[in-house]
């Protein structure tokens, strides 16, 4: 799915075995040095991307499906899903417009379609990945056509105002939430836990 080393052959060899991975090999971009209100936004969003990967990494279809307590629907499966959904109603319809577009997963039925269709299928993971993947791609192709000047530009969400800035703070704000939920999700699938 990213490349990352297999958990279990690599914590053995870590200068940090009780983390993810060591420091110099972090695939995450949270050192950098960002310029500016949107770079800073944008840095965190994709940091948060990066980890939402790095939690699902080397796990197969059943274990990306397994839900955490019942009735609980969560699964990291269906947090992909979810975050999927997130990116393409907040950067597609909010903020661009297009409102034409047909909603993710909301054919499947129900307001938690994302979470209740995340089943343990091998065709369902890559079309998850797939939808994310194109979804977080769709917004970084239109957060490189703004500026800082453009974070207080004003859209409506069901007829109320927000900013540009309230969008990107709300991702952010939603990625941060659900990496806590994959946090827990994934210690209990096989014990991993870490930054």
């Amino acid at each position: 799915m990213s490349g990352m080393t297999d958990p279990a052959t690599d914590a053995a060899t870590r200068r940090f075995p009780d983390m993810w991975v060591d420091p110099e090999d972090d695939p995450r971009g949270q050192w950098a040095d960002p310029v500016g209100e949107l770079e800073t936004h944008w840095s965190y969003l994709r940091t948060y991307r990066t980890t939402l990967v790095m939690k699902c990494d080397g796990l197969d279809a059943e274990q990306l499906a397994r839900r955490s307590v019942p009735p609980s629907t969560l699964s990291l499966l269906g947090l992909v899903r979810h975050l999927a959904k997130v990116e393409h109603v907040w950067f597609r319809q909010v903020l661009q417009g297009h409102h034409e577009l047909p909603k993710l997963y909301v054919a499947e039925g129900g307001p938690d379609a994302d979470f209740d269709g995340a089943v343990a299928d091998p065709a369902v993971v890559e079309e998850a990945w797939a939808t994310w993947r194109r979804e977080a791609g769709a917004a970084d192709a239109w957060l490189a056509t703004q500026s800082d000047d453009d974070m207080g530009s004003t859209v409506l969400h069901h007829g109320n105002p927000t900013t540009v800035r309230d969008v990107l703070e709300h991702l952010v704000e939603e990625y941060a939430r659900h990496l806590g939920h994959a946090d827990l999700l994934r210690e209990c699938i096989d014990g991993r836990t870490g930054q």
